[in-house]
């Protein structure tokens, strides 16, 4: 039959071309598989690359390390240094005045021996006497140096040649007159004394300086420092560096005039503690500006930034001063309105008379000739006894 079904062989060739016709599409995509995985794990490699760099581009910078300076500014020897903390409380315990009275008695003493020790503030004598039964000993504080005026010594820029210019001589001869020592005008002491600024750090002391001046008979002491201050003027005397503006004589000046409403107000206490209105007001941490009042008589006016304490030995204070101002011839005639301003300001309408008080009598000085602002002295005394309360 023509027609058969072909034959095994020819079922096999047609079993094997169909075969290869079937395998012939799967082997044709191989390739394009293996170039796609090919390109995934490229584009993976890619990805990782790129956050590691990204990684790396965050990373800071190192920064070094920062130190911090700790140490205190303090005032040794009339100079500015940086301290421990360490070596400042050193100092505190080494300046600290101590005072011991006690007694002690034994069966027997067979000898008699005295012994006086010194410290910087002060001098203890310790006494030991005996006899056949008993025996003591007593320690009695001695008060310590007070401070001097002028005590930085006095500056080379005097007119003249050396040794020829009268001014030093006079300054040097009146501070040592002892009328001027029974006086001890705290006023001086404000400006330029390096001793004073050691004696403000510490309440007690600063006490002492204040029981000392405030003891003084204000009356004499006014008209004694008043000739003073007109003596200084004179041709004679400072007259050639007063008109050149010599810092040391104008400051002086200014001072001696000054004496008494400083005098009356610096010894003023308050009635609830009974301590000097001064010495709270220096040694104040907590309001430190409560001190530049007592640079007013002194011409110079308050700072913008003072916010005043609103208490009795401030209203106090700032009566005295407005009595002082009836001389006309007084500084604090040119300061004193402004001052009462800024306190009435914080502690109400009418807490000080802003006002000048009637003017007493002309002068012949008017404050205005002499004052045409505040020295450079004066202006850094009265910083470094702002910085105080932070130096202790």
């Amino acid at each position: 039959m023509a027609s058969a079904a072909p034959s095994p062989i020819q079922n096999g060739r047609f079993t094997s071309r169909i075969s290869r016709t079937v395998r012939s599409p799967a082997h044709s995509h191989r390739r394009p598989r293996s170039r796609i995985q090919w390109a995934a794990v490229f584009l993976a490699l890619v990805c990782l690359v790129c956050q590691a760099t990204a990684i790396t581009l965050d990373v800071p910078e190192p920064i070094e390390t920062l130190e911090l300076d700790t140490r205190v500014l303090q005032i040794v020897d009339g100079k500015w240094v940086l301290l421990s903390q360490e070596e400042v409380d050193l100092r505190k315990i080494k300046n600290r005045a101590v005072t011991t009275t006690f007694s002690i008695g034994v069966g027997t003493a067979t000898h008699t021996a005295d012994t006086t020790t010194t410290t910087s503030d002060a001098s203890a004598s310790t006494t030991t006497t005996a006899d056949d039964s008993t025996s003591s000993t007593t320690t009695t504080l001695q008060p310590s140096p007070l401070p001097s005026p002028l005590d930085g010594g006095l500056s080379s820029n005097f007119t003249g040649a050396a040794g020829q210019n009268p001014c030093p001589n006079f300054i040097n001869t009146f501070l040592a007159d002892p009328t001027f020592k029974q006086c001890y005008p705290l006023s001086l002491l404000l400006q330029g004394s390096r001793s004073f600024f050691n004696a403000a750090k510490s309440i007690v002391s600063l006490t002492q300086v204040l029981d000392a001046t405030c003891s003084a008979n204000v009356t004499f002491c006014s008209t004694y420092l008043s000739s003073l201050a007109e003596n200084i003027t004179s041709p004679d005397n400072c007259g050639a560096d007063y008109q050149l503006g010599n810092s040391i004589v104008t400051t002086t000046y200014v001072a001696l005039v000054a004496y008494a409403p400083i005098y009356t107000a610096t010894c003023l206490k308050d009635p609830q503690t009974s301590t000097y209105c001064f010495a709270n007001a220096m040694t104040n941490i907590s309001n430190p500006s409560s001190v530049y009042f007592y640079y007013l008589p002194l011409n110079l006016s308050l700072p913008g930034a003072t916010v005043p304490t609103c208490s009795s030995c401030l209203q106090k204070t700032m009566n005295v001063f407005h009595d002082a101002t009836a001389d006309r011839s007084q500084p604090i005639a040119l300061s004193y309105s402004s001052a009462a301003q800024q306190v009435n300001t914080i502690c109400g309408p009418g807490f000080v008379n802003q006002t000048l008080a009637p003017e007493a009598q002309l002068s012949s000085r008017s404050p205005a000739a002499f004052l045409s602002g505040p020295s450079t002295l004066l202006m850094t005394s009265l910083m470094m006894l702002a910085m105080l309360p932070w130096l202790v």
